[in-house]
């Protein structure tokens, strides 16, 4: 048996300073869980002389990744740098080498996953990846273990810490998306570039593993719907919680055909959603993550805790490599296979088109305060086998331009965007349209 797990790590950054605490700080009670020391015995980065508040043995630090992944002493490797190009010739290079490796790159995995799971699947080793989704929550391992025996009906996600920041401060404050967005930017929470966070890209890239994992189907990035923040104001903040509703950026999947053995198709989409004031969800507020999952037999769970951050997602890369430590000691290999489904059972399902999902909807007009014009909305809508569930108008000003809100009864997207396209062309409209997808019962 062997003496020790020796780890290698590419990428000293804040996340890999965390993983680099973890298994110095706690190396006592990882040894207990082991039976054996985990080493982190090299690191390499380009700059090696910040100081990152952790000590490190003389030897351990270098600026060229290759004395990481061609260190035949090596066990693991950890690749903690981001992005696509090195990080996937990196990991390849490891695998290749027959290492296993642990990686927190959602990107990379969203875009090129199938690559990277086919190669180590070939190589005899394991991949994890548990920190790619929701930092320090278990999710992946809920999903490939924990909720194996079900098949998973729904998925809701709130993955993305700093959309939910924002909405949460737009929704206590009453304050403009770009007002909030500077206070994200000043506490920490929000990128300089926070474009990947608000436009829902980073969301979109952890859905694309979620469905992975859940359904057991190849994902082509570019299949999913994806929608941002940006547009969401206050008064549609306002207006969610007069109809009893909270507005949260959710990744969704979910599948119609419940009864079969396996579903041929899935909805898959991100987007700012309307969901009940009272839900589980609901209630997840600042840069906090939650996912609830619905499985045919143990029907709704959720998870629920920080997202993102130092420590946390430290903690889940640890977990990874203590779960495969465990592997080697007892000469297993590949024992959960890497989407949690056999290869040779993995099956393509077709993602439904935004325009072909149904849902409940809220809808925005900015019209000019005339008669007849309440009538032309509704007749246009109706004409296109839209129902109106509920209608505000407030603030009459003759003449002028005023709010009209409508939620509808379950209605098709095509159908929606068709009467849009013409309720916005008319001369009484005077903006486009503002839509947010609502989540809940038909009431």
């Amino acid at each position: 048996m062997k003496n020790r797990i020796a780890v290698g790590m590419i990428g000293f950054g804040t996340v890999g300073a965390g993983v680099a605490k973890l298994l110095t700080g706690n190396a006592g009670p990882i040894r207990r869980r082991l039976g054996v020391p985990l080493d982190l015995v090299k690191i390499a980065d380009l700059n090696i002389t910040a100081d990152r508040g952790v000590a490190l043995p003389a030897g351990v630090l270098t600026t060229d990744a290759r004395e990481v992944f061609e260190d035949t002493s090596l066990d693991i490797v950890i690749e903690l740098i981001g992005g696509d190009d090195p990080a996937k010739r990196f990991l390849l290079d490891a695998i290749a080498r027959g290492k296993h490796v642990v990686t927190a790159n959602k990107a990379l995995l969203a875009v090129h996953g199938e690559e990277l799971y086919q190669a180590a699947s070939k190589a005899g080793v394991d991949i994890g990846f548990e920190a790619s989704v929701c930092g320090g929550i278990p999710v992946l391992r809920s999903l490939t273990e924990g909720l194996a025996a079900n098949r998973i009906l729904s998925l809701y996600g709130i993955v993305n810490g700093t959309s939910n920041f924002i909405l949460t401060r737009m929704t206590e404050a009453g304050r403009p998306f770009q007002q909030v967005l500077a206070e994200a930017q000043k506490a920490g929470y929000a990128e300089a570039n926070p474009t990947f966070d608000i436009a829902g890209i980073d969301a979109a890239h952890k859905l694309a593993i979620l469905l992975n994992l859940a359904y057991g189907t190849p994902v082509n990035f570019k299949d999913l719907f994806v929608e941002g923040i940006t547009g969401i104001t206050p008064m549609d903040i306002a207006y969610a919680t007069e109809f009893g509703y909270t507005i949260k950026l959710l990744a969704i999947a979910k599948v119609h055909d419940k009864d079969n053995e396996a579903p041929t198709e899935v909805e898959a989409r991100v987007h700012p959603t309307m969901i009940p004031i009272d839900s589980p969800l609901a209630r997840v507020g600042g840069v906090y993550n939650a996912i609830q999952v619905t499985g045919d037999a143990v029907g709704d769970i959720m998870l629920y805790g920080r997202g993102a951050g130092a420590m946390p997602t430290a903690s889940a890369v640890v977990s990874d490599v203590m779960n495969i430590a465990r592997n080697i000691l007892t000469g297993a290999r590949s024992r959960v296979p890497v989407s949690g489904f056999q290869i040779d059972q993995r099956r393509p399902l077709r993602i439904r088109p935004i325009e072909e999902i149904s849902s409940l909807y809220y809808l925005r007009f900015m019209v000019l305060d005339r008669p007849g014009v309440l009538s032309r909305l509704s007749g246009i809508l109706g004409a296109h086998d839209i129902s109106i569930s509920s209608v505000l108008q407030r603030g009459r000003k003759d003449g002028q331009t005023v709010p009209v809100v409508m939620t509808t009864h379950t209605a098709v997207e095509r159908n929606v965007r068709a009467s849009l396209k013409e309720i916005d062309a008319l001369p009484s409209v005077s903006a486009p349209t503002t839509v947010v997808r609502i989540e809940g019962e038909d009431r």
